[in-house]
């Protein structure tokens, strides 16, 4: 799942996950419908924008980690704000991703970060 404000972020990142054999299970603009899809959809993973309208993508995650603490979300960020970037780690995120990255490092942050979610949940026995 995708929850970015803006549309042509939403194809691209969506481009990139069709690369990557994966499936865009739904597209949030903003952070309040990022909580509610992912409230009914429950993807395997949310790529999700800090800096969104209606409620921002940090309020979003803190939301969705209360409710689900196992998501796999991925914070995307044009900004290199290391405060909100730690918050958001501190909240649960599994990582970040900068929207300003080459495809390449963009595919290869998704894959280590699926990699330390997944090996940190064979370790707590999920």
């Amino acid at each position: 799942m995708i929850a970015d404000d803006e549309a042509h972020v939403r194809r691209y990142i969506g481009l990139l996950m069709e690369q990557m054999n994966s499936e865009i299970a739904g597209e949030a603009e903003d952070g309040r419908k990022a909580v509610e899809m992912f409230a009914r959809i429950k993807p395997s993973l949310l790529l999700l924008d800090i800096n969104m309208p209606v409620m921002s993508g940090k309020s979003a995650l803190k939301e969705i980690m209360s409710r689900y603490p196992k998501a796999f979300v991925i914070m995307l960020t044009s900004l290199v704000d290391r405060e909100s970037i730690e918050d958001c780690l501190s909240l649960g995120a599994s990582g970040y991703i900068r929207k300003d990255v080459d495809i390449d490092e963009f595919k290869e942050s998704i894959r280590a970060s699926w990699k330390a979610y997944r090996d940190a949940k064979k370790a707590c026995g999920g």
